[in-house]
Parts: C-alpha cells; structure tokens; sequence
C-alpha cells in the first residue's frame, strides 16, 4: 500500500521518517488540521513532550474516527516554538509512528494562537479500501 522512497542521491533522513512515500491507487485520503497541546479539559501541560502526546492523542482520535490507526500516516508536520525541544517532540512523534515511518517535516515557528501553546501536529493519511 505505502513504498517508502529514499534515493541513494538524496542525504538519509536525520530521523526516523522517510524521504517520501507512494501510496497506491483507489487510497481514501484523510488531512488533519493542526492539533495543539491542550486537553478536552481545557488544560494546556506546561511542558513540551506533554503538549506532543496530546496533539498525537488527538490525531490518533481523529485517525480512529476515520477507520485508520498511525499505520496509515504518511505525512506528518510538526511546529515547535523553541529548537530546543525538537529532541523531546521528535521522541513523541517516534513512539506513535510506525513502519515504514511516514515523512515528517519539522518546523521553529515564532508562536500559535496562544502564547501557552509549545507544539502543534498535523498529519495526512492514506488506507486503501
């Protein structure tokens, strides 16, 4: 259903993600909007790798409502607010992907909606039906 796509005259990725991915034809295609850290409760964790497992949890929620589990993730885009917690955001992504890694783009960005707000994730998926 997915070929992972990592040509030889392209560098490794730096993670564990892929360069691209081929979805076959006749895929039912599913596009997240940008999930934040925060919590049915309204509560915002102070925290970067808490406000990640939210976002995942989220999307994992909206993956499930669409039939699809994290195997079906092609695509995912992360935005943090500091360089410094990409290690801490890039372990959270790694425990919810699975193979082959869907490819990821990662992003610093100046802030979101809220100043409280560290983190936020988007995914596309793809499942054959």
């Amino acid at each position: 259903m997915k070929n992972a796509l990592n040509p030889t005259s392209v560098r490794k990725p730096f993670g564990n993600y892929n360069h691209g991915l081929l979805v076959a034809p006749g895929a039912s295609l599913l596009v997240t909007s940008g999930q934040l850290g925060i919590g049915v409760d309204d509560v915002i964790p102070e925290d970067v790798t808490a406000q990640a497992e939210l976002c995942f949890k989220a999307v994992d929620a909206i993956l499930a409502e669409a039939g699809m589990t994290f195997a079906d993730v092609i695509r995912i885009s992360g935005f943090v607010t500091r360089r410094e917690d990409f290690p801490a955001y890039m372990a959270v992504r790694d425990r919810f992907t699975l193979d082959p890694k869907p490819v990821s783009t990662l992003i610093a960005v100046g802030g979101f909606t809220r100043p409280e707000f560290l983190v936020e994730v988007e995914v596309t998926a793809a499942k054959v039906i």
